[in-house]
């Protein structure tokens, strides 16, 4: 059976690689042996996808991004260009730390702004946005939103990427979607 997803000639897919249906892979690409895709993904240019690496469906990833092992990636997803995750907290050339990966996870419908750092271990809540050059170091509320370096909350996010305003008494009504969110301490949910 033919391939249902496309790779671009100058990209490497490694054999045991796992990629979904509709996935596009482009240009300078590589995708190690152990690594699994979703379905409608799309790789930019220059992706690197380590082992033990997982990315739900319909996750962008722009030019000139690795995801290192222990990378855990929710569906509908965006990572900006040049976004940086580490894997070790300490690394040295000369000291092998493999056994000491730290997972990351980001959680459905986030997005990581072009040039931002993720330091390994942490957890980045569904919806949540980190800005351009940020650099995470601790766990990130859903949808927050975070800039800075290290990163710090500066606001809250809807689904669609609107700005959240909470009135005093915790509420507000996202006009793009149509739906209510609560803020209770620091953490947002969405009212159905």
């Amino acid at each position: 059976m033919e391939n249902d997803f496309y790779v671009h000639p100058s990209s490497a897919v490694d054999s045991g690689a796992r990629i979904g249906h509709g996935t596009k892979i482009w240009h300078f690409c590589h995708i190690m042996p152990g690594a699994v895709i979703g379905d409608h993904c799309n790789l930019g240019q220059n992706v690197f996808v380590d082992n033990n690496v997982e990315i739900g469906r319909g996750v962008k990833i722009q030019n000139n991004v690795s995801l290192y092992n222990g990378v855990r990636v929710e569906d509908d997803v965006f990572l900006g260009p040049s976004m940086v995750f580490t894997n070790v907290t300490n690394p040295r050339s000369f000291v092998e730390r493999k056994h000491e990966f730290k997972p990351t996870f980001l959680r459905k419908g986030c997005t990581v702004g072009a040039n931002a750092t993720i330091v390994c271990g942490v957890d980045i809540g569904a919806y949540a946005l980190i800005g351009a050059g940020a650099v995470i170091i601790r766990n990130v509320p859903a949808y927050a939103m975070m800039a800075g370096n290290p990163g710090r909350r500066i606001g809250w996010i809807s689904e669609t990427g609107e700005k959240l305003l909470f009135d005093a008494d915790g509420k507000t009504w996202c006009a793009a979607e149509q739906k209510e969110y609560r803020l209770d301490g620091d953490t947002v949910r969405r009212i159905d």
